[in-house]
Order: C-alpha cells, then sequence, then structure tokens
C-alpha cells in the first residue's frame, strides 16, 4: 500500500459511523478531562488533560476526526459550562487534532514511541502553545511572562499523554479494537 493509499485510507476512516461514535466518545472526554477535572491557577493557566482524546483521535482516526473532535470539544464544552467561544482557543483545539493525525500520517501510522512523541509535541507546540496562547493574549490581554508559563506546563503534560498513547498502542486489545472500529470489523 502506498503512501496515498493510506492517506485515503485515513480520510475515510471519518466517513465511518464506527469512527464517528468513537469520536463523540473522545468529545464527551475531553469535555470531562478539560471542565470537570481541571485544576486552574488564575484565568489563563489549566492543568488538564482535555487534549489527550483530541490527539488519539488525530492519532488513531486522521486529522479529519482529530480536527472535529477538537472543534467539537471546545465549542460544545464552552456552551455547557456558559464560557464565551474564542475562536483562537477553538481553532487552538482544532489544530492540536489535525497536526497530530498529519504528522502521523507522515510518520507512515508508526506507532513507536518517537513517532507519537513527535505527533504530540507538534500538535501541542502549534495548538496550545501558539494559537491558544494568542487567543489568551488578545481576548483577555495575558500577560506575556504568564503565557511563557505554558511552554514547560504543555512540555510535561505533552510527555504525559505520548506515553499514555504509546502504553495504549502497545496493548494489542486496544490496538486490534482501534482496527475494528476503523474498518468495521465484527467486535
Amino acid at each position: 500500500m502506498n503512501n496515498n493509499q493510506k492517506t485515503a485510507g485515513k480520510i475515510k476512516y471519518f466517513g465511518n459511523i464506527r469512527v464517528m461514535v468513537v469520536c463523540a466518545l473522545l468529545i464527551a472526554m475531553s469535555i470531562a478531562f478539560g471542565k470537570l477535572l481541571a485544576f486552574n491557577i488564575g484565568n489563563s493557566i489549566r492543568i488538564s488533560f482535555e487534549n489527550l482524546p483530541i490527539l488519539m483521535a488525530g492519532i488513531f482516526f486522521g486529522p479529519l476526526a482529530g480536527l472535529a473532535v477538537g472543534a467539537g470539544a471546545d465549542i460544545i464544552g464552552c456552551l455547557i459550562v456558559g464560557y464565551a467561544i474564542n475562536p483562537y482557543i477553538t481553532a487552538g483545539a482544532a489544530l492540536i487534532g489535525l497536526v497530530a493525525g498529519l504528522f502521523q500520517m507522515m510518520m507512515l501510522n508508526d506507532r513507536k514511541l518517537i513517532s507519537i512523541c513527535g505527533s504530540v509535541m507538534t500538535a501541542h507546540v502549534i495548538g496550545s502553545m501558539i494559537t491558544k496562547s494568542l487567543g489568551l493574549y488578545i481576548y483577555y490581554s495575558t500577560p506575556v511572562p504568564v503565557l511563557l508559563t505554558r511552554i514547560p506546563l504543555y512540555i510535561c503534560i505533552g510527555a504525559v499523554e505520548t506515553y499514555i498513547i504509546y502504553l495504549l498502542t502497545k496493548n494489542k486489545s486496544f490496538s486490534e479494537l482501534i482496527e475494528k472500529v476503523r474498518t468495521n470489523g465484527r467486535f
């Protein structure tokens, strides 16, 4: 199977009803992790694993699924909690899923620790450290020194997320289940 066929396959996952159901569950997980299980430090710093389900969607089901889960989780989460929707934050969440999926596609679906780390960290640099920080600066006038604290924070969170995703990919039962979801196989 050449690279173009793998790319077409990743895009095709997005139209699979089982993938869409799993993505809906990942959206719910992201909302729970980000809104209910988060630790807020002031108005600008939040320690949470809300991006873990978004990264999983991008890595396991492709960039379009990651983008949809990121945008959906942010918009629905804001509506549930009563936050105003910040388009930069929503774009950052969507970019996390998109970039993780694109990076994983470029690595030819390699599930090794280094490729997962590259996917997660690249997604966090573009989505969390740059795009979301820009949104906090523009919309809320968050001081730059406060925004700079997000860099080591997301390096640490990204390391934990990388390890969790890596462990999941090494679990044979989980990998088989993901493959069945992708291919509409029997459970």
